[in-house]
């Protein structure tokens, strides 16, 4: 998995079939010091998150391990919306500071 940081959404009226109804979001990935990089992702959202939420991703193969996804043309999902990051007795990320 890695953290990204939710930017915006894709839409699209053309697509497969199998992604009907699936919100896409636009994530930039960010490193262990919370920084953005400048990689970014597109991602099927399974858990709500919105535009300036940091997230977690899960790529590859996995992301198609989430119910209801097995059979969906998938590379990435947002798996979880992330509340705090500590490193080292350090925090990196709160979600109640982005607010303030």
């Amino acid at each position: 998995m890695q953290i990204a940081k939710v930017r915006g959404t894709v839409v699209s009226t053309q697509k497969d079939p199998s992604l009907r109804g699936v919100k896409l979001l636009m994530l930039q990935l960010v490193d262990e010091e919370g920084n953005t990089l400048p990689q970014y992702e597109v991602a099927a959202d399974t858990v709500g998150a919105g535009v300036d939420e940091w997230v977690l991703v899960s790529c590859g193969s996995a992301a198609r391990q989430i119910l209801g996804n097995e059979q969906r043309p998938l590379d990435a999902a947002v798996v979880a919306i992330i509340d705090t990051i500590h490193v080292q007795d350090r925090l990196i990320y709160s979600k109640k500071d982005q607010y303030r």
